[in-house]
């Protein structure tokens, strides 16, 4: 026989939303069990019940926003440390894109609860996605996420010659970090001093340790795609809203 498990895990599991948002619709009592409206935190279900979300939970979900950045550098992707402001600081009406088409109009209240799915530490610029959604932070970051992110990595070889072949065969699968084997990669040169990464993980500084470890400097770190989502023309320190028809 199944064990029971949480309800709050049970619907993150199912992609209902994440862990905090169930927890906060249990509270409310907008989420039923086989029919039977359960509101007591901590609540466990088995597997075969049937979950289901009452109209005022879908409407809430449906007002989150995910915005897309062009962070610049200088700015931390999360809470401020050391004097540098958070890159949420870039979110206001007068730094939002000219070139957006979402009809979505800004509102302070958006910036509520609204966190960085993924980092980009503060000398890298590029795409960083903020989202008030649990679920978009969970397929994105989550420990079984499969979306992928590419970059545009500027670099200088540290040692005499080129990078040899067998570095750049480390890069793509090989490496390891804080003790544990990195997910392969794809990594290609796209001219003579930059490469292209692709990853699926994202352990701290993790491209600029990997380039150390063969001998490589990063000058230069931009992300350009996560998953479908693409960099485009958004201009550095703008941000546009994710199309209804954009998909991670």
């Amino acid at each position: 026989m199944s064990e029971p498990v949480r309800l709050s895990k049970r619907m993150s599991e199912l992609g209902l939303c994440s862990r905090r948002e169930a927890d906060e619709w249990i509270s409310r009592g907008w989420v039923r069990v086989d029919g039977v409206v359960v509101s007591v935190l901590g609540s466990k279900v088995l597997p075969h019940q049937k979950i289901s979300v009452e109209r005022e939970a879908s409407a809430e979900q449906a007002r989150r926003v995910t915005i897309l950045l062009n962070k610049p550098v200088g700015y931390v992707s999360g809470q401020a440390e050391d004097g540098y402001q958070p890159a949420v600081t870039l979110i206001k009406a007068s730094t939002r894109w000219s070139g957006d088409r979402s009809p979505t109009r800004f509102q302070p209240s958006q910036l509520r609860s609204l966190v960085p799915a993924g980092r980009l530490d503060i000398d890298s610029v590029g795409l960083l996605v903020l989202t008030q959604d649990g679920r978009i932070a969970k397929h994105l970051i989550g420990e079984d996420s499969t979306v992928d992110k590419e970059y545009l990595v500027r670099v200088q070889y540290t040692r005499p010659g080129r990078l040899p072949d067998s570095g750049l065969k480390l890069l793509n699968h090989g490496l390891s970090l804080d003790g544990k084997p990195l997910r392969p990669a794809r990594v290609r040169w796209q001219n003579e001093d930059q490469l292209s990464f692709v990853l699926r993980e994202g352990k701290k500084r993790q491209i600029r340790r990997m380039c150390e470890m063969v001998g490589l400097k990063v000058v230069g770190l931009k992300r350009i795609r996560i998953g479908g989502v693409v960099l485009g023309d958004l201009p550095p320190g703008q941000w546009r809203y994710l199309r209804a028809d954009e998909r991670f």
